[in-house]
C-alpha cells in the first residue's frame, strides 16, 4: 500500500497544487489561480498526493442537461503514471459523478497526451469529437462512455 491520499481542493496550497498538475498536463490551456478558484465553486476538484507530493488531480463537472451528463477528468503527472493512481482518481471521480446523479459520463483529453488518451480508451470511453480552442493547434478529444 502506498501513501497515496486524496484531498478535496480547499485553501490556497491545494489550489496551487491542482493548478500545477493541470498546467503541466494541459500546457496549451494554462489556468491562473483565479481560474482554479472559480472552478472550485462549480466543480468537484481533488488533488492526489503521494506523501506530501502532488502526483495528480481530478475534476468532476456536475451533471447537466436532459441526459444528466457529467464530465470526469483524471490527470496524473508523467513520472507517476503506471502505478494505478489514474485508476484511483478516475474511480473516485466516477463515484462522485454518480452520487451527483450523472446518467452519462464524458471526459476530455488533450490529443498530445497519448498516455491519457490510452487510459481513457482502456476505461471504455469512445471518441465523440475533436476540437481546437481559438489560438491553439493541439486538439482536445471529447470522449463518452457508451
Amino acid at each position: 500500500m502506498t501513501d497515496l491520499r486524496f484531498e478535496e481542493v480547499d485553501g490556497d496550497v491545494m489550489v496551487e497544487d491542482w493548478q500545477y498538475v493541470h498546467n503541466v498536463i494541459i500546457p496549451t490551456d494554462p489556468l491562473s489561480l483565479d481560474d482554479v478558484r472559480e472552478r472550485v465553486q462549480r466543480n468537484h476538484l481533488e488533488v492526489a498526493y503521494l506523501g506530501d507530493v502532488p502526483v495528480g488531480c481530478s475534476t468532476v463537472r456536475p451533471p447537466t442537461g436532459d441526459e444528466a451528463v457529467a464530465t470526469v477528468i483524471a490527470r496524473v503527472l508523467a513520472d507517476h503514471r503506471g502505478q494505478g493512481f489514474g485508476k484511483e482518481l478516475y474511480a473516485r471521480g466516477l463515484a462522485k459523478a454518480r452520487t451527483l446523479g450523472a446518467g452519462v459520463i464524458e471526459t476530455i483529453v488533450l490529443a498530445s497526451n497519448t498516455d491519457g488518451l490510452r487510459f481513457a480508451l482502456a476505461q471504455g470511453f469512445e471518441e465523440v469529437e475533436r476540437y481546437v480552442l481559438p489560438g491553439d493547434t493541439v486538439p482536445f478529444i471529447h470522449l463518452r462512455l457508451p
